[in-house]
């Protein structure tokens, strides 16, 4: 048996997404942004963040696959879903990942849009694991870095449950305890 125990709640998700919509607001100030949102784990964050930001926006939507139900990614990212690069061409495009870890999905995303011309490619995800990472690559904008901890809630999922937590939880076996000091959720990069 196990259960799921809160790592980020809700008010502090909505706080943080505040802040992200914020700055992207002012980095892209009198621009116009085409936010491409990742499926499926990044729609609720992408939905709220879009809400967040004060600017004229286009949304898309994509989906990879590179994890399927497990809880590490295989390595291998394949698109499930594109975008028309006429969506894209000349535009400032911001990729919302729920999260990158491995960076796989990330580095694979940026060589398939910079092949279709877009004025600039951001990237902004709601976590990031930092020590997971396999590619050098930039995320300009991070909700918060975490440890290596599979996590579930707020659009993230396990095995295609736990979407609709409106919190960020992680499961844990009966007996054990989450380890709050070695969480060390920081905001930001």
């Amino acid at each position: 048996m196990s259960n799921i125990e809160e790592v980020l709640s809700s008010d502090e998700l909505e706080e943080r997404v505040q802040e992200l919509a914020d700055q992207i607001s002012e980095d892209y100030k009198d621009e116009e942004l085409t936010i491409i949102t990742v499926l499926n784990g990044a729609f609720i964050f992408s939905a709220d963040l879009a809400r967040a930001i004060d600017l004229p926006m286009h949304c898309e939507f994509l989906k990879v696959s590179s994890y399927g139900d497990a809880k590490v990614s295989s390595g291998n990212v394949k698109m499930v879903l594109d975008i028309d690069s006429k969506k894209v061409e000349g535009k400032n495009i911001l990729i919302v990942e729920d999260i990158v870890d491995t960076g796989n999905t990330v580095h694979f995303l940026n060589q398939h849009f910079t092949k279709m011309n877009p004025k600039s490619i951001k990237i902004c995800s709601l976590l990031l694991k930092k020590d997971a990472l396999k590619h050098d690559l930039k995320v300009d904008y991070v909700g918060f870095s975490i440890p290596t901890l599979f996590v579930i809630g707020y659009g993230l999922d396990y095995g295609g449950l736990y979407r609709d937590l409106p919190f960020l939880g992680a499961i844990v076996e009966d007996g054990e305890n989450l380890d709050r000091e070695a969480l060390a959720l920081e905001k930001g990069q």
